[in-house]
């Protein structure tokens, strides 16, 4: 059975009011982007998007909810690999635990929920006696299209620093000293 910190039906806002702190109509819109647009958004972006839905909301606004949200431990704050600099993207607690699987080339952010990595935190849990309460697992790589494009640059640079089949050093076998 999956392992989750939240129980994926909860609903975003319930744990708030239980640390004294209002679900106010702002911070609702805000958890309802982060929660079900189904993106990794930064807070530029989730201010944006949240501005569509109440244009007196203000980018401080953004700022301190998610803060107070991450406080609560209602969000989950991430760097995704520091892809895009030092920028930080969010999504709720509420969703099984999973892994982020980045692209280093493109950025494109995936996610892999499944039975290894709940098999890894039995692992983890039964070697070092430890009690997990939070994960969160980063892979980076290349995905199938960045592949195919970085073979294609790794065979232009051979190309490059190899003499082509006409040139003078390739014939003789020598290289050419300058004087």
């Amino acid at each position: 059975m999956p392992v989750s910190t939240t129980p994926a039906s909860k609903k975003s806002g319930d744990g708030l009011p239980q640390r004294g702190v209002r679900l106010t109509r702002q911070r609702k819109i805000l958890l309802d982007l982060i929660d079900k647009t189904g993106q990794h958004l930064d807070a530029e972006r989730l201010f944006q998007l949240a501005k569509e839905k109440d244009p007196k909301l203000n980018r401080v606004t953004v700022y301190r909810t998610l803060k107070l949200l991450k406080e609560g431990g209602l969000v989950d704050e991430l760097d995704l690999m520091h892809q895009a600099g030092e920028q930080h993207y969010y999504e709720t607690r509420r969703k099984q635990e999973h892994a982020h699987v980045i692209c280093l080339g493109c950025g494109k952010v995936e996610e892999f929920f499944g039975e290894p990595l709940q098999r890894l935190r039995k692992q983890i849990e039964s070697h070092f006696g430890f009690q997990i309460v939070l994960a969160r697992t980063e892979v980076g790589g290349y995905c199938p299209h960045c592949q195919i494009l970085r073979a294609q640059e790794f065979e232009r640079a051979a190309a490059v620093s190899r003499p082509s089949a006409n040139s003078p050093e390739r014939e003789s076998g020598k290289t050419r000293r300058s004087a």
